[in-house]
């Protein structure tokens, strides 16, 4: 799995292009996180709008690309679909995550 980012505002944009992050993927989602933000940024939006879909092991594997950051970097979540949230309501992974409606919003600090 690729991922795309881009640097805007000192904010690291990291947007996932695929529908689904689950078993099959995860993996390399983790290792493509790690790669993206091996960088200076300190904070970090991972855009998922284009994810309809997110098992547990896609779930797993964005915690786990959160926890393999430096103490000093955050990752925020951007464009959730209504399926994606829901997911991260019923594990209340929404307590872990600053999750923002859109890009935009969580560029200028907007309340999560």
């Amino acid at each position: 799995m690729d991922v795309q980012s881009d640097f805007t505002k000192d904010i690291l944009i990291v947007t996932v292009p695929d529908n689904r992050i689950d078993a099959a993927v995860a993996l390399q989602f983790k290792e493509a996180m790690r790669q993206a933000t091996n960088n200076n940024a300190e904070r970090i939006v991972l855009d998922l709008r284009n994810v309809d879909f997110v098992d547990s092991s896609g779930l797993g594997a964005i915690v786990g690309a959160m926890k393999q950051l430096p103490s000093n970097k955050s990752l925020d979540l951007s464009g959730l679909t209504p399926t994606v949230a829901k997911v991260f309501q019923l594990t209340r992974m929404d307590t872990i995550f600053s999750i923002y409606p859109d890009v935009e919003t969580a560029m200028n600090g907007g309340d999560p």
